[in-house]
């Protein structure tokens, strides 16, 4: 069966799509840009295989297809920036089969301009078209929220930005087969600064409600109860909630034009949220001493080590960051994570806790950072010597809090 649809990257933004398309009726063909993060279990792929999906085998078939979708990752660089190398390759191997008529779009994190300034030359001088004439070019942030069961491709809206208005609506087309509802922006700048608004929005309410945990710490305020009440206001307030760092694939965006123009509010938030694994740490060694005990020697459990629940991902996981800290400190550091079968922290395997509550009653300190739906808080609290909650997620007086 021929390909309708090519998606190239396979990661964490392809790989749902793919999905969602094989589901619509699509029948899809994936492109490897290299190894990615995101994986499908046995049961999803024969899914996928029967609906339709099938690995490129040669790049010669991306020329076979109507529409081509780039999802190659674009990790921070050295330079703190967006690392476009992916992406790049990526257009390079496109163009060189890339025929008339074809859609393609980019759905890689990018700063604005890229599909324009990036993207548009490398296809046009590999494959001799020209975008907007020969070929539709368009660019659609991701929308991808991993392990959230509520929202799908099907009921998330897509933000569609193209060359020009015919390129806008023939990229709306084929998103119009995966989505109830497509959001046409004036053209591809602003569809990519829409995800850069949306990722620093993020990152910019954790910041703020990161600092306000720090600030109720001190001042004897209970935040958790803060935000109860704070959310119930139907207006003006979106609740978010501390933690021990931000986590995950989405990358902020400091700089948002080729000059160099700094978001100063989100650059700050870098800084609070990176501080984050630090503040834990310097929590945990308050709580030993108050308790009677130094962080040197002492057994600390630390509790899920992936950056989101219920999830095996680690990507930029602060756990990492925790356990080094607390290692400097001359802790003796184990984990406890369903998810994750065996971790690595300065290339030395972490000792991985077998029987949960038997840990926990042994260890002298044991760090939530995780909030997994298989922990039984309750009798988690009732098991260890001490807790310290930095999910807010144990019942009232159980734990100390973040």
């Amino acid at each position: 069966m021929p390909a309708d649809l090519a998606v190239i990257g396979l990661g964490l933004y392809g790989l749902p799509l793919a999905q969602a398309a094989v589901a619509a009726g699509i029948p899809t063909l994936g492109y490897r840009t290299g190894p990615e993060a995101g994986s499908l279990s046995p049961a999803e792929l024969r899914r996928m295989l029967a609906g339709g999906f099938r690995h490129a085998t040669s790049p010669a078939e991306l020329g076979r297809v109507r529409t081509a979708v780039i999802c190659a990752p674009t990790p921070r660089g050295a330079d703190g920036g967006l690392d476009l190398s992916q992406v790049e390759a990526a257009a390079r191997t496109l163009a060189e089969r890339l025929r008339p008529h074809t859609t393609v779009i980019l759905e890689s994190p990018v700063p604005p301009g890229t599909t324009e300034n990036v993207l548009r030359p490398l296809l046009e001088e590999g494959s001799g078209l020209r975008a907007g004439r020969d070929f539709h070019l368009a660019y659609s942030p991701t929308r991808v929220d991993p392990g959230n069961r509520n929202f799908t491709p099907a009921n998330t809206p897509k933000v569609i930005g193209g060359l020009t208005p015919a390129c806008t609506e023939s990229a709306a087309a084929f998103y119009g087969r995966l989505t109830d509802k497509v959001v046409r922006a004036r053209g591809p700048r602003e569809a990519e600064t829409v995800q850069v608004l949306e990722t620093n929005f993020r990152h910019v309410n954790i910041a703020l409600v990161n600092e306000m945990a720090v600030l109720c710490h001190d001042l004897g305020v209970d935040l958790w109860d803060v935000i109860r009440c704070a959310e119930t206001k139907p207006f003006g307030f979106q609740a978010f909630r501390p933690g021990p760092g931000v986590g995950g694939h989405a990358v902020p965006q400091e700089l948002t034009a080729p000059a160099g123009r700094t978001l100063r509010m989100v650059e700050l938030a870098q800084q609070v949220n990176s501080q984050m694994p630090r503040y834990v740490v310097q929590r945990a060694a308050t709580l030993l001493n108050e308790h009677g005990k130094s962080a040197r020697g002492a057994r600390i459990l630390l509790l899920g080590v992936t950056y989101k629940p219920d999830l095996a991902d680690q990507q930029s996981t602060p756990a990492q960051e925790v356990a080094i800290r607390l290692m400097q400190l001359g802790g003796a550091v184990s984990y406890h994570d369903p998810h994750i079968a065996s971790w690595n922290v300065l290339d030395r395997p972490v000792p991985r806790a077998d029987s949960l509550y038997d840990a926990a009653a042994d260890a002298d300190l044991t760090i939530l950072l995780q909030q997994h739906r298989t922990y039984d808080l309750q009798g988690l609290s009732v098991k260890a010597q001490l807790l310290l909650d930095t999910r807010g997620a144990t019942p009232m007086g159980a734990a100390h809090r973040l």
